[in-house]
């Protein structure tokens, strides 16, 4: 089978900050969206992030008082996200992968950014995610890659009957002035300007869970 993880070895270390121009205001973002988006999580609720990377993630999850299960099927990356997190509380990081890894108890809420394409069945996954996870499942998508309604028809399919997606426009290789990272976040709430610009550039991210 080939080795996929093999491209992040020497990219590990530093690698928020290698992916990301303002690590903080991405991350940050993204880490209030999983809080918000659905059913809203609670000081001490266990986040499992699959496909941590660095667990860079963590670092705006931890503040808000919750606990924080990394996941990665790259040594390295396991290596640098350990190293990053040190001995601070309600955090830890396992090696994984995400089509098999199963955590040893429930979780309140799964996440996976910018890796669902490494799922070899996606049904599967989600089905697999549905069974340890308490409130809701966490992920990116981008349309213009993954039709949403046969996306939604495999959550349903797993479990999950309801779906939530909020526009992510915050740029990856881009630090914009605070003003205009505001203002691109305003624009996430218009429907229709949302809609149109996910046609060309960006991703939602989506919340499943259960009524």
């Amino acid at each position: 089978m080939k080795d996929t993880t093999a491209k992040y070895r020497d990219a590990a270390a530093g690698w928020s900050e290698g992916q990301y121009a303002d690590p903080s205001g991405y991350l940050g973002h993204r880490a209030d969206l999983i809080v918000s988006l659905g059913p809203r999580l609670q000081p001490g609720d266990t986040v499992l992030d699959f496909a941590c990377g660095d667990a860079g993630l963590a670092d705006h999850l931890l503040p808000r008082g919750l606990r924080y299960l990394g996941v990665d099927a790259s040594d390295a990356m396991v290596a640098a996200a350990r190293a990053r997190l040190g001995d601070r509380a309600r955090a830890r990081v396992e090696l994984g992968d995400l089509n098999d890894y199963a955590p040893s108890e429930s979780v309140s809420a799964t996440t996976i950014f910018r890796a669902i394409y490494y799922a070899r069945d996606r049904h599967e996954l989600f089905r697999r995610v549905a069974g340890f996870t308490e409130r809701k499942f966490v992920f990116d998508l981008n349309p213009r890659q993954y039709r949403v309604a046969d996306v939604a028809a495999d959550l349903e399919a797993a479990g999950f009957d309801e779906l939530e997606l909020h526009p992510f426009f915050a740029p990856q290789n881009v630090a914009l002035p605070r003003p205009l990272g505001a203002a691109l976040r305003a624009a996430e709430r218009v429907g229709p300007l949302a809609r149109a610009a996910l046609r060309f550039r960006f991703s939602y991210l989506c919340a499943a869970y259960r009524r």
